[in-house]
């Protein structure tokens, strides 16, 4: 699916994703990645939601955004409740969804200039 864009140019945008990927700015990715408005983190450890690990989760606290999508591949999956901790200790708002909701979620939160941090795992097709 292809996403249109009302962000200014400057900021990062998901701009398209299908089953074998993610486009950031017409870059497509295929593997899991972290992306905040100013910030693209490439190659983010976790293939599945299974290989999540707490130091995935204090990469994502350290960045100090308001709000965090985390999303868990193809479907909605959430989390042992205790690999959340880093961000609920900050204060630090998760919202988990399928890979592709948290797409569009994203670009939302991030054409209205809100702080947030997208963490996106790519399943391996």
């Amino acid at each position: 699916m292809k996403l249109q864009s009302a962000a200014p140019t400057s900021l990062l945008a998901i701009t398209a994703y299908d089953a074998t990927g993610i486009s950031i700015g017409g870059r497509k990715l295929s593997r899991s990645f972290i992306l905040t408005p100013q910030r693209l983190i490439e190659d983010w450890s976790p293939v599945s939601l299974d290989a999540l690990c707490a130091e995935d989760m204090e990469i994502l606290a350290g960045l100090n955004h308001s709000i965090v999508l985390l999303g868990t591949g193809l479907r909605q999956r959430f989390p042992a409740p205790a690999l959340l901790r880093p961000l609920i200790e900050r204060r630090i708002g998760v919202e988990v969804m399928d890979s592709f909701a948290a797409c569009r979620t994203y670009n939302i939160l991030m054409a209205e200039g809100r702080e947030v941090a997208a963490a996106i795992i790519v399943e391996a097709a």
